[in-house]
Parts: structure tokens; C-alpha cells; sequence
């Protein structure tokens, strides 16, 4: 009923859609992708580079002998740990980041949050040659201040989407995290190989920062306070989301209906099941293509990027599509989370399953492309759905759910790396289907339990209910009178 309604209010702006520097909901849209860009950039490049980190190299010691050494002799388990690390930090702050972005606003949190982690990406070669210890610390602080971007993003959105754009805005964000997989990947290796390991982190580094100084300029907290935005825009996104212009109101989360919601916990157990197998590769599919497949550093990096150019892609594709269905009255907003989400996990679970057994390059890494790939639809599902249960408080249920969802950050680079201590086929299929288990989990529980329906317990439906029981007791004042 909400996106139906709101789809018949115009924007008053008569240029098409794909203009997009026309409305600024969509310059936010773009800042937005490229902000996500950067959260992934920095999240990744290690991911690469640690292949560069420790294989092994030929050196000349200058008195005609030549050896092989490794900058870092970090075995299975350490690197493993290395590549957890980030999330010992990430998982303590999504809460945190969701209840502090409606105090001093999801864009300002959301920017303070990659440019730190941008500094810190600038200082990590340092933080690799004074130790072990050293760099798992700065990994950690990294991921504090990455763990506050996914929970802020969903107040920005709360502020600047409309109910009939949702799908699309956030899905269209949402993919600049495989953009920069994408992009970041296949550089990292090209980066390590040319000028050394060291420079993927100064090269991404960098580009953390010039972001950051954009998005201060050009992204403001609301409507309501761009200097940019003409009337027409304003009055749309103002009246499609029920809100009159004037100063944010503070808002009290109904904590109690939060917890006991089972549609939050099936969102999030759907996010924590999209993001065990997508953290499973994002972090270890380099290393399973140079034990598995032999493939050399340049070719990890590239090939390891295809899955997330397709999901990139398909991100536009379902984001369209899941908006479209909803507008149209094809499906309803549940159905269309419900349908979008479940479907992409079946296909993940299969193709996982069968790439795992096959375990032949050509064949695996096609399952792999198809797995990551159909995953973009499942993001028009759990992903959005925050949104739809209670907007208000929509950065707080993605805190909730990205707060599980770290979990598998953490917990799967060290199972894979004890798992795959021996580097043979058969343990790398353990990983792959323990990856299909969980994806088939996540399924049955969405499937059964979501909603896309605005919740009885949110602030808006309160509201409504206030404002319905004022209104009936004025008609029986003015009926007595």
C-alpha cells in the first residue's frame, strides 16, 4: 500500500532517470556506490596481497648466489587469523553505527567510518614489518570503524529514499562493494607484482581519502538541508515518506518489539548465511585458486573478480526488477523479498555444491560466477528489508543484522585455514559445501518467516495508530458539541 501510493506522486522533474546529476536522491546514489567502492577496496586488497606477502621469491644476495624467501613465512593458520581480524573489529560496532547515525546523522558516521579505515590502510605496511601482533591490531581498528557503514547507510536512505525506490537506491549503492572487489582484486595483483605489495595498500589507500572529501561536500543529512535539492525533489521524498520539512525528530526504537520480531531474525539469519559463503570467498578464493587450480598471482587476483563483476551487474538487474514487481502489483513487498531472497540461495546451494564436486578450473570457477552472481537478488530481499519492517529504525536492524552477519568474517578464515592446512581437493570441498549447508539453512528460515510488511511494533505504525485514535477522539468531541 505505501509504494503504491507513493508511486503516483511525480518528482516534478522532467528529465529521465538515467540523467541522475538531476535529482540529488541519486547524486547521494552514486556517492553512495563509490563510498561502498571504497569500504570494499580496503576490505579486500589483503586478501591478494597476503599471496604476495608470503610466497615465495627468487633473491640475489649479491655474492653470485641466489635463494628463495618469503617476506612474511606466516603459515595456513596465521594467515588465516590475519584475514579474520578485520572482523573482530567490524562485529563490534554495526549496533553502535545503527544508534548513533539518527543522533549525528548517517552520512557523517558513514564517511568518518571508510576515511578511517582509509588512514589506517595508508599506515598497514608499517603495521606488517613491526610484527604479527601489530598488524592483526590495525586490522581490528579498521574494522571498527568499517562496522559502522552498512547500519548508516540505512538512515541515509531512510531520510532520502522513497517506499517505490528503495529496491533500487540501495541495491544500486549496495553495488559499489563488488565494484571495488571487482576493481580491487585483479589491482591488487597488478599492483604487488609491478611496485610491490606495499603499494596496494598506499594506491587504495589514497583513494579512501579523496572520497571522503567529496562525500563531505556533496551528501547532506536530509532533504531538508541540501542547498541543492530544487522544491519539487524536496516536497516528493518529504511527502512519499509521510515526513514534514523541518528538524529531524529524535526517535526511541522499540526495543522490545525488535527482539521478539520473527521477521527481524529471519532477516537475520538470511544476512548471516549470504555473508558466510560471500566472506568465505571474498577471503580465501585467491588462495583456493593458487592451491587448487595453480594459477599465478596476477591470474588470482583477475579471475577471483569475475564472480563479483557479475553480481555488480545483476545488483542493477534485481534491484530494477524487485522495484517493478512491487509498483506494478505483480507481487507484494513480502512475496517480493520472500521470492527475490529464497530463490537466490537454492541456486547458491546448488551451484556451490556442484562446482565443490567437479573442482576443475573451468567448470568450479563457472559454479562460483553463478553462486556469487544470483546472490545480487537475494540483496533486493534480506538486504532492503529493514526498510520495509520499520524505517525509522532502520539503521538499528541493520546494526542487528550485520552484527551476525560479522560472525562469519571471523569464524570462517580460521576454520578454512585449519581446514585446508594440507592445501589438497578434498579439504577445499569441505569449505565449499559447509558453505551450501549454510546457504540452504538461511532459505528455509526466510522462506517461512519474513515479512516485507511494515511491523504492528514499529514508530510508524504507532504514529498511525496515535493519530487514528486522536482523530476518532475529535470526531466524538465534535459530535457531543
Amino acid at each position: 500500500m505505501e509504494v503504491a501510493e507513493s508511486s503516483k506522486l511525480s518528482d516534478g522533474i522532467s528529465a529521465p532517470l538515467w540523467m541522475f546529476w538531476k535529482r540529488r536522491r541519486y547524486v547521494v546514489v552514486l556517492m553512495g556506490f563509490l563510498g561502498f567502492f571504497n569500504v570494499y577496496s580496503l576490505r579486500v586488497n589483503l586478501s591478494v596481497a597476503i599471496v604476495a606477502m608470503t610466497e615465495m621469491r627468487e633473491v640475489d644476495y649479491g655474492n653470485g648466489t641466489v635463494g628463495e624467501e618469503q617476506y612474511f613465512d606466516w603459515d595456513s593458520k596465521e594467515q588465516g587469523f590475519i584475514l579474520s581480524s578485520f572482523f573482530y573489529g567490524y562485529i563490534m560496532t554495526p549496533f553502535l553505527g545503527g544508534f548513533i547515525s539518527n543522533r549525528f546523522g548517517g552520512n557523517n558516521v558513514f564517511g568518518i567510518g571508510i576515511a578511517a579505515t582509509a588512514i589506517l590502510t595508508l599506515l598497514t605496511p608499517l603495521a606488517a614489518e613491526a610484527g604479527l601482533g601489530v598488524l592483526i591490531a590495525v586490522r581490528i581498528i579498521e574494522g571498527i570503524f568499517e562496522g559502522v557503514t552498512f547500519p548508516c547507510i540505512h538512515a541515509v536512505w531512510s531520510r532520502w529514499a522513497p517506499p517505490s525506490e528503495r529496491s533500487r537506491m540501495a541495491s544500486i549503492a549496495f553495488a559499489g562493494n563488488y565494484a571495488g572487489t571487482v576493481v580491487s582484486m585483479p589491482l591488487s595483483g597488478v599492483f604487488a607484482t609491478a611496485y610491490g605489495w606495499q603499494s596496494v595498500f598506499y594506491i587504495f589507500g589514497t583513494i579512501g581519502c579523496i572520497w571522503y572529501v567529496a562525500w563531505v561536500f556533496v551528501v547532506k543529512t536530509s532533504p531538508e538541508v541540501d542547498p541543492w535539492i530544487s522544491d519539487n525533489e524536496k516536497d516528493f521524498i518529504l511527502n512519499s515518506l509521510g515526513r514534514k520539512e523541518g528538524k529531524p525528530e529524535k526517535i526511541k526504537h522499540p526495543w522490545k518489539g525488535i527482539f521478539t520480531s520473527v521477521a527481524v531474525w529471519a532477516l537475520v539469519a538470511s544476512h548471516f548465511s549470504e555473508n558466510w559463503g560471500f566472506y568465505t570467498l571474498l577471503t580465501q578464493l585467491p588462495t583456493f585458486l593458487k592451491d587448487t587450480m595453480h594459477f599465478q598471482l596476477e591470474k588470482t587476483g583477475f579471475i577471483s573478480a569475475i564472480p563479483y563483476l557479475v553480481m555488480g551487474i545483476l545488483l542493477f538487474v534485481s534491484g530494477y526488477l524487485a522495484d517493478l514487481c512491487q509498483v506494478k502489483g505483480w507481487l507484494t513487498t513480502t512475496q517480493v523479498r520472500r521470492y527475490f531472497n529464497c530463490t537466490a540461495f537454492m541456486f547458491q546451494t546448488v551451484f556451490m555444491i556442484v562446482g565443490a564436486f567437479i573442482l576443475k578450473p573451468a567448470a568450479t570457477i563457472t559454479c562460483i560466477t553463478i553462486a556469487v552472481g544470483i546472490g545480487a537478488f537475494a540483496w533486493s530481499g534480506f538486504a532492503v528489508n529493514h526498510l520495509d519492517l520499520s524505517p525509522k529504525s532502520a539503521g538499528v536492524l541493520m546494526g542487528i543484522s550485520n552484527t551476525f552477519a560479522t560472525i562469519p568474517g571471523i569464524v570462517s578464515p580460521i576454520l578454512t585455514g585449519y581446514i585446508t592446512s594440507n592445501h589438497t581437493d578434498d579439504e577445499w570441498r569441505v569449505v565449499f559445501y559447509i558453505a551450501a549447508g549454510i546457504y540452504l539453512f538461511g532459505s528455509l528460515i526466510y522462506w517461512f518467516w519474513a515479512s516485507g510488511e511494515l511491523q504492528p511494533w514499529s514508530i510508524e505504525a504507532q504514529e498511525k495508530l496515535k493519530d487514528e485514535r486522536e482523530g476518532y477522539v475529535n470526531k466524538v468531541k465534535i459530535a457531543d458539541e
